[in-house]
């Protein structure tokens, strides 16, 4: 049985808690993700082009095996005398897909997988966080061309590097959208192609790197209630409209001239609340748009900042656990850099919303409580044997995934025991004990 005959046999499981993954990553969506963007084919091949989608997710799920090992392992070639196919084989498919179909997969899945999740929500905002990534690509002349490196006044990176920007819910994991070009193209530029997918009643959390008040203005704007949070820059200044209460005040922030060519649709003046609170003996001083102190109080919007720190560990479950620490990318191409990145987030995606399924179906249980390591070794066990189980046994597959979902749980984060040192850097040589006298 193909892996495509499999998800649709899954998708007539009829389970409340989980829903078939042919009914979120179905041929038919996929197929209308490739007519959308103008890929057809006439001729029938060995690597159907809408199986092809699911090998480009599998170059992330199963990294350390090469693609025509991941073509055999999800077993989605069509019969022939050959059971294998040749590495040129997959990388022409590859080029024949191009990269504009994952991304569509990607924003039309996310789109349904974000409505499945029941997110929770602050005082009616759901909470969401952007923050950016570096990806390294393999040195050859293709990329180096098309994708820049880091440089200082005395060398430069080593491998041609990607700059991304994702935006995150951050009680789930999922991600709502994505952007990345050349390191050669800062957060903040990136950062204005995810306002149109943000969703309102949100907040988003950025870290101070994204502090532009043309960009905070625009995104607040885009929409209904959409909110953000963010470190206000050393040295700004703000005129005082009137406080707000003990640590708080309705403040302006005046644009540049140059700001405000760049963000041409900007006002003069940006008007926000500025929240000031002392933690560890150190002041803190945020900037929100949630200018309503009844609605918002100001004491849970300090402590919100915290949870920022959701979206560097989901990168560190891409980085660290889906692709094993195999920082390089496998694709020596620009083109195909960006499909092996779109699919990347994708897998991520697929991965998080069955830890979702898993998380709801206990009680009293969030989905990033769900270790991510040890469950996803689990789901892409479970979605490799797929392809060989029997029809009638899915629904029994689809049970047995919920049924270990206890086993991954995470206790409840401990204090720290110690504070934090800073330890002596390690000698590379031996060294003598000195001699006592």
């Amino acid at each position: 049985m193909f892996l495509r005959q499999a998800f649709n046999q899954v998708h007539q499981f009829s389970a409340e808690q989980l829903s078939g993954l042919s009914d979120l990553l179905s041929p038919e969506l996929i197929a209308q993700c490739m007519e959308n963007t103008g890929i057809t084919t006439i001729r029938r091949r060995r690597l159907p082009m809408e199986m092809m989608v699911w090998s480009v997710v599998g170059m992330s799920l199963y990294r350390h095996l090469s693609m025509e090992k991941v073509v055999s392992k999800l077993d989605i070639l069509l019969p022939g005398k050959k059971p294998f196919v040749a590495p040129s084989a997959v990388i022409q498919a590859r080029q024949r897909l191009g990269s504009d179909v994952m991304k569509s997969v990607f924003t039309q899945t996310q789109k349904l997988w974000n409505d499945k999740t029941p997110h929770p929500d602050w005082h009616g905002l759901t909470l969401h966080a952007v923050d950016g990534v570096v990806w390294r690509t393999p040195d050859t002349k293709e990329n180096d061309e098309h994708f820049s490196r880091t440089r200082n006044q005395k060398c430069s990176s080593e491998y041609p590097q990607v700059r991304m920007v994702c935006h995150m819910e951050l009680t789930s994991h999922l991600l709502n959208s994505a952007s990345f070009d050349s390191t050669s193209v800062s957060e903040v530029n990136l950062t204005t192609e995810l306002i149109e997918h943000s969703p309102d009643q949100s907040l988003t959390i950025f870290d101070r790197g994204f502090y532009a008040l043309g960009l905070l203005h625009r995104w607040q704007a885009t929409g209904k209630d959409r909110h953000w949070l963010i470190p206000m820059r050393k040295g700004a200044q703000y005129t005082t409209v009137r406080k707000l209460g003990r640590g708080q005040e309705l403040v302006e922030l005046k644009l540049s001239p140059q700001a405000r060519k760049k963000w041409h649709d900007s006002p003069e003046t940006l008007e926000a609340r500025l929240i000031t609170k002392i933690v560890k003996g150190k002041e803190i001083r945020l900037l929100t748009s949630m200018t309503d102190p009844l609605r918002y109080p100001g004491k849970d919007i300090a402590e919100l900042y915290s949870h920022r720190w959701e979206i560097e560990l989901g990168y560190r479950e891409m980085k660290q656990y889906m692709l094993q620490n195999n920082l390089t990318l496998r694709s020596k191409k620009p083109e195909l850099v960006i499909q092996e990145l779109w699919g990347m987030l994708l897998a991520y995606n697929l991965l998080r919303f069955l830890m979702c399924q898993m998380a709801y179906d206990q009680n009293k249980v969030m989905p990033y409580q769900i270790g991510f390591k040890q469950a996803s070794l689990f789901l892409i066990g479970q979605l490799q044997l797929l392809p060989a189980v029997a029809p009638g046994r899915i629904p029994e597959v689809m049970n047995y995934i919920l049924d270990m979902a206890e086993s991954f749980t995470l206790p409840e984060r401990r204090d720290r025991s110690y504070p934090r040192a800073v330890k002596r850097r390690p000698s590379r040589y031996a060294t003598r004990p000195s001699k006592r006298y």
